[in-house]
This record gives structure tokens, sequence and C-alpha cells, in this order.
């Protein structure tokens, strides 16, 4: 059986974004296409797997793994997302779903040994509860917040409201990615660390915490911190499924520090340029020593 350190699922979705001056760009995006990219680039073996209808299969093109490690499943439904971005830093958009992908469920994924599960979805829905927790019987399972927090209305607006079985489901889960507005949503608290130390208290075993300013992380015991030290923006979309999939990936070897290091470096680099990540972890390494000569692992 293949051997992956870990097996990322989600949609890769057709997105159309438009930024505060109204330029649009037409782009293959999701959480799958810019996590699997982050942890490739690093030298990391995973395994992509989505799910869309065969009409739409040109956006395969966009992943930049090794094909046979791209799995895609059918579907009748495929993801269609627009995006407005309203300020230069990108931190403020209104969204809109214009089709919502079918859901996955554990049963119709490859049977491949892999070291972690990823849930990289984008609306609720994605993944239910039942699937967490099978899979986090076979492998730790991590899970990116926005596909249980993000909903789509009957017109394709979309709002975002509190995870109601987050209770049941966060001691399922071994690392959390939110962000600093996710995190409120689920906790109340606008204070990053008072919120990872309450999503910790229901059963996260370690999360993280993107922000604009830098990425954060909690293990009940310690806060760590990493700031993002990007030179421009124009890569901006996608900053925390870059984050969070390098970082989930070290961790397999690496201390948290060391781990938060790299994949706080990644995304900077990344967001330098538009679409997933496509250096290498010897540019990665080159950033760091530039960069953030004051860490030293």
């Amino acid at each position: 059986m293949a051997k992956y350190t870990s097996m990322i699922i989600g949609h890769a979705t057709m997105d159309e974004n438009t930024d505060h001056l109204g330029n649009t760009q037409h782009i293959v995006g999701g959480a799958v296409v810019f996590s699997s990219a982050s942890a490739y680039a690093l030298g990391h073996r995973v395994a992509a797997v989505t799910k869309m209808n065969e009409k739409d299969r040109e956006r395969l093109k966009s992943f930049t793994l090794p094909e046979e490690n791209i799995f895609c499943l059918d579907a009748e439904n495929s993801s269609v997302m627009v995006n407005v971005y309203h300020t230069p830093d990108k931190e403020r958009r209104t969204s809109k779903c214009l089709s919502v992908g079918d859901p996955f469920t554990a049963a119709e994924l490859p049977d491949l040994d892999v070291e972690i599960y990823h849930l990289a979805g984008l609306v609720y829905g994605d993944f239910d509860a039942d699937m967490i927790k099978t899979l986090s019987k076979n492998a730790p399972v991590a899970l990116d917040v926005q596909a249980m927090l993000r909903h789509v209305a009957p017109d394709g607006s979309m709002f975002f409201k509190d995870w109601e079985e987050k209770k049941e489901c966060l001691p399922y889960i071994t690392y959390l990615k939110t962000d600093a507005a996710e995190a409120e949503i689920m906790t109340g608290c606008s204070d990053r660390k008072q919120a990872a130390r309450h999503l910790y208290s229901w059963g996260a075993r370690e999360i993280l915490i993107t922000h604009n300013s830098e990425v954060l992380v909690y293990d009940g015991k310690e806060f760590y911190a990493c700031p993002i030290k990007a030179r421009n923006l124009s890569g901006r979309t996608g900053r925390g499924d870059t984050t969070f999939a390098a970082y989930i990936n070290e961790r397999l070897t690496k201390s948290i520090p060391e781990s938060l290091l790299t994949a706080t470096a990644t995304v900077s680099l990344k967001m330098e340029t538009v679409g997933p990540f496509k250096g290498t972890r010897a540019d990665v390494e080159k950033y760091i020593a530039e960069f953030y000569p004051e860490f030293n692992y």
C-alpha cells in the first residue's frame, strides 16, 4: 500500500476573484490545492483527494502534485466561488458560492497508508461528524474549521455561524486551524490566546490561529508565535491553507517552534506570488536565513 504523510481532502473550486481596484482573475482554488502545494514543496509525499463533475476535470492541472498523487472522485456538482476583496490587504471580502460541491464521506476515500487526515473543506456540509470520528480511528485528524462555520444561503451568499457540534467533535481533532475571526465566532473571544485556550479545553490537542500579523500555536502548555513577513500581498488567497499544511506535515518529525517557523516562512514567501506555492524547501530556508535571523532552531 502506498504511504503518504497526509491525505488532504477538499474541493478544488473555480474562483472568480476581484480585488479592491476591480481587477478580476479566474483561478482554480480551494484549500486542497493550496495545502497540497505547500506540503509537497517542502518535500512531503502527500495525497490530494478532491471531488468534481467529470466535465470540470481540467481543474486537476492546477495541482502542483505528481498526477499519481491526485485522487479525483466523481460528483454531480463541482464547487464554484466568487470573491470580492474590499481592501488592499485582502482581509475583508464578500464571497458567494454559485455551486456547492458534493459532500465527502469516509467510505469513498482511497485506501492509502497515511499519517494525517487533513480535512480542507470550503463550506459546511463538506464533512460531517461521523467522518471525523471514523477517520480519527485510523490516524490523527487535522481540521481547517472554515468548513464547519461557513454556510451557503439559498441565494449563494455565505455567512458564518458557530459549529453546533464543536464540543462533540473537537476531542477527535489533533490539529485545529482557525483564523482570528473564526476563533472569535467559536469562542466569543477576540483575544487569540484566550480563544486558543477555550478550543484546547474543548478537546483539540494543538491549535493554530492565523492572523495578518502572525501565526499562533497553542498546545495546552505554551504559546508559540511567528511573524508573517511577506513583502507584498498579491498572493494573499490561500494564506491559511498554505500555513496549516506546511505546519502539520513538518510536525511529524519536528518540534512546534521549528514547524511553525517553516510554515510561517513558507506562507510569507507564498503570499508574494498569486496562486499555490511553487517554491522549494531550499527557497524557504533561504527566506528564513534572510528574514528570520532571530529564530535559531
